[in-house]
């Protein structure tokens, strides 16, 4: 059995498929030839006169045969030859006339007659030509007709073998500078972005100056990331501002499931570069292209990449000294294993990040001064508030939010204003909430009321235990509303939703604290309806819960002090061991939860039916029933607080 693998190799070789095609050609031209039938030589007659037909009742002694072609068709068609004579007669005759002919002449004088076969035919195919289509003009026409498929295969397997497969390579769109939209100004705040930028700019026009400090390699840029954060278009502003042309293509069309086939695309795209001189190549999401090297058994997997090394070097031609390689990827070095020979080919490399909580509001204005006036109630609109609630969300996904304010403020006839912005961002992230799903479903609807409590105690028992006041509370709290209606995206019956952090280093105690807030759910069930009555729509919040104490455990070794990641040791001893280590910090967090959440019971107990009756609380609603029954609040036993931090950790 012939070896796959290196028979794919072999073919990366033009002068390889070159043969193959040829041989391909010759084979289909062998089967061509093989299919025709030698022809008759005699000299051909053609007349359409049909008295030649009629004088043949008076010379039947001399025909050595008559044969009619054709005689359903629309020309049937008269052949016939003399004794000793070497030519052929064809007359062709009107299918009208055929009938009357053969009655009144041939039956009527007895001729004698018959229908030519398919083989006479065959080797006589002059017999069915007109005049005029004799000669080679016609017989090459005759021979297309007859062939025109397999020409047409033939052509299209050497057009594969030299442009490729249509419909199967990249497509790269060249993008004049006069065409793009935007500028900088456009990129609201990011400054640390926008001064890496100008640096890049900088560079690329004093291309000299870097020179007389030796620094003669390709400006070639990396953009890293989230989704959503501006890579695209930062692109796009940065040709625009060179007037340079931006050739743009995805990275993923590289992956074209043929051997060579992403390495013909990156070499047809730098082509393309150099005929236009001074160029921006821009490869979007192009992450794959920077994984390690040498990961798989096939070693054609890592052709691609090693073109493009070898085209970000520059070494291919000095064709391509005024194209700029631009690749975006929504991964990091920092995040994931990259080849570090890809990653040294970047002279440049800007991170993008979230905007933080100034840079969302700024943003937001953007986004809706870009609206006719009259749309936007200005002082019915806290940018700060709605800034605070979307946080972590990417300028793409801000846009999004706006965008599903307007929609709703069409719907319902109304000016966007915070509380419309409120209810963009929930069906922007949640998407459509439905009271219908749990309206009859009273049990339901209790479990997931105290659930949803549960997790909004425990998220602001931290700062009731120290004591702080309801009004200082309901400033630290991320809480938005508490929610009894079923989200079909989530295959939730209930949620409790809440701003983000702009905070991304957590500490030890924050994470626990998450833990905390996640099981107070889970406690919340058990406090009500006992220890076998919890329900299985807990399961996202101990799975979410077990992942990070596995973080907290395993990954970077919070507890110990040996400060190892124990998923890397691979031992089943070690194994062993995390696995206890993480049942222990879950029922030692759990335990301290549920006694936490006792101390709320009679609390939570008489706010359920008001949030029951009118489904959704907002967290004015729910700070002013907080309020009402502070009495209840005061009068609960304060547990003595758990110490969030080190080994050992426990209520004391």
């Amino acid at each position: 059995m012939p070896n796959l693998a290196k028979l794919q190799i072999a073919f990366k070789n033009i002068y390889v498929r070159i043969g193959a095609a040829l041989l391909v050609a010759l084979a289909a031209w062998l089967l061509v030839a093989s299919g025709d039938v030698a022809q008759d030589g005699s000299p051909l007659v053609l007349s359409q006169n049909i008295s030649e037909i009629t004088a043949l009742a008076a010379r039947k002694d001399q025909l050595d045969y008559l044969l009619v072609a054709k005689p359903l068709s629309e020309s049937p068609r008269y052949i016939f030859k003399f004794k000793g004579a070497p030519e052929l007669h064809v007359v062709k005759v009107p299918s009208t006339s055929h009938l009357s002919l053969e009655r009144e002449v041939l039956l009527k004088n007895a001729i004698p007659y018959s229908i030519a076969r398919d083989d006479y035919l065959a080797s006589h195919k002059a017999v069915l030509l007109d005049e005029g289509e004799h000669g080679a003009t016609a017989e090459a026409t005759a021979f297309l007709k007859r062939h025109g498929f397999e020409i047409l295969i033939i052509f299209f397997i050497f057009y594969a073998l030299k442009f490729g497969i249509p419909g199967m390579g990249m497509s790269a769109a060249v993008i004049t500078p006069d065409k793009l939209k935007g500028s900088m100004d456009d990129l609201i705040g990011m400054d640390d972005i926008k001064q890496e930028v100008l640096h890049l700019e900088d560079m690329i026009r004093n291309r000299a100056e870097y020179k007389s400090h030796n620094i003669d390699k390709p400006f070639n840029v990396m953009l890293t990331g989230p989704a959503g954060t501006g890579k695209t278009k930062l692109v796009g502003y940065l040709a625009k501002k060179l007037n340079v042309p931006l050739i743009q293509a995805s990275g993923s069309a590289l992956e074209s499931g043929f051997v060579g086939g992403g390495s013909k695309a990156l070499n047809a795209l730098y082509r393309k570069a150099c005929a236009r001189g001074r160029c921006i190549i821009f490869l979007d999401e192009a992450q794959t292209l920077f994984m390690p090297r040498g990961r798989g058994e096939k070693k054609w997997e890592d052709d691609t990449a090693n073109t493009l090394l070898g085209l970000l070097d520059g070494v291919k031609s000095d064709k391509g000294a005024g194209v700029i390689w631009i690749v975006a990827s929504n991964f990091d070095d920092a995040s994931s294993a990259m080849d570090e020979a890809m990653l040294r080919r970047f002279s440049v490399k800007i991170n993008f990040r979230l905007p933080n909580k100034s840079e969302r509001g700024a943003l937001l204005k953007s986004f809706l001064s870009r609206k006719k006036e009259g749309l936007v109630d200005w002082n019915d609109l806290d940018l700060g508030q709605v800034a605070e609630m979307t946080a972590n969300l990417s300028p793409a996904l801000l846009e999004t939010v706006v965008e599903r304010a307007s929609m709703i403020s069409i719907q319902d006839k109304t000016i966007i204003n915070t509380e419309l912005m409120f209810r963009a961002f929930e069906r922007a992230t949640l998407g459509l909430t439905d009271r219908a799903t749990t309206a009859e479903k009273h049990k339901q609807r209790e479990r997931v009321a105290l659930h949803e409590l549960g997790h909004f105690f425990m998220q602001i028992d931290p700062y009731l235990r120290q004591g702080l006041s309801l009004a200082e509370v309901k400033e630290k709290s991320h809480l938005l509303k508490i929610s009894t209606e079923s989200v079909s995206k989530l295959g939730a019956l209930g949620y409790v939703l809440q701003s983000g952090d702009d905070v991304s280093l957590r500490t030890l105690e924050e994470l626990e604290q998450d833990v905390i807030q996640l099981y107070g759910g889970v406690a919340a069930e058990e406090l009500f309806y006992g220890a076998r009555g919890i329900s299985v729509g807990s399961q996202n919040d101990i799975e979410k819960a077990t992942k990070m104490l596995n973080l907290m455990v395993n990954r970077l070794s919070m507890y110990s002090r040996s400060k190892i990641d124990y998923t890397q040791l691979g031992q089943d001893g070690a194994g062993e061991r995390s696995i206890r280590q993480v049942e222990e910090k879950s029922d030692e967090l759990y335990s301290y939860t549920l006694g936490a959440i006792r101390d709320y019971k009679a609390v939570i107990e008489s706010i359920k039916d008001t949030l029951l009756d009118q489904y959704v609380l907002s967290k004015d609603a729910v700070f002013a029933l907080l309020e009402e029954r502070r009495d209840l609040m005061q009068s609960h036993v304060a547990l003595p607080r758990l110490k969030l931090c080190g080994e050992g950790a426990a209520a004391v």
